[in-house]
Formats: C-alpha cells, sequence, structure tokens
C-alpha cells in the first residue's frame, strides 16, 4: 500500500469505544473487530483529510516507542485490512467519508 493514502471511517459500521479499545461491526458482512490501542489511534485520527503517514508519525510514533518504518508497515497492513471488510475507506487523495460513524460512547 502507498503510505501516502488518506484514511477515513466508512459510513456503514457500528462502532463503540471500551476503555482504550473500540468495537466495529462492518455493516457489510457483519464481522466484529476489536482494535487494540494502536489501531483504535488510527481509527479516530482517519479523518480522511489525513495520510497514513502522517498519522503513524505525529500519533503512533510520538505515544509509544516504535520505529516509524515498522509502525507505517503494521499501520498499512491494518489499514488494508480493514478496507477489505469495509471499515476503512482508502484514497490517494483526500476525502470525507459519507455520513458520520454510529459511534456510541
Amino acid at each position: 500500500m502507498n503510505n501516502h493514502r488518506y484514511v477515513a471511517r466508512s459510513s456503514e459500521i457500528a462502532a463503540r469505544r471500551l476503555g482504550n479499545e473500540m468495537m466495529i461491526m462492518s455493516g457489510r458482512d457483519s464481522t466484529l473487530f476489536s482494535l487494540n490501542e494502536v489501531a483504535t489511534l488510527i481509527w479516530e485520527a482517519a479523518d480522511g483529510l489525513t495520510t497514513l503517514d502522517e498519522i503513524v508519525e505525529h500519533r503512533i510514533c510520538q505515544e509509544f516507542d516504535v520505529e516509524l518504518a515498522e509502525a507505517l508497515h503494521d499501520a498499512e497492513a491494518l489499514a488494508e485490512a480493514l478496507a477489505k471488510h469495509g471499515i476503512f475507506l482508502l484514497s490517494d487523495k483526500p476525502f470525507r467519508p459519507s455520513p458520520s460513524v454510529q459511534e456510541e460512547k
């Protein structure tokens, strides 16, 4: 994956934060995902206007003791996997997802 891609949350999901983790259900295939603390940070920053490499550099590497290259590799794999289930939307250009995600707090 090109790490200069923009990443956004899909509007076809339901999400709920539980502590430092996020529970997400895909509307596409009813799959339930539990995102760990790092994946939750990516989820929260996935606004469609910020590139994945910016999210990793400014959020993940600042908060966790991890090398940029390793964090980017892991974030790319996560974004691709979640995009396959309709959880994330990926684009080479900035965009805003359609209506906001149904997120309960």
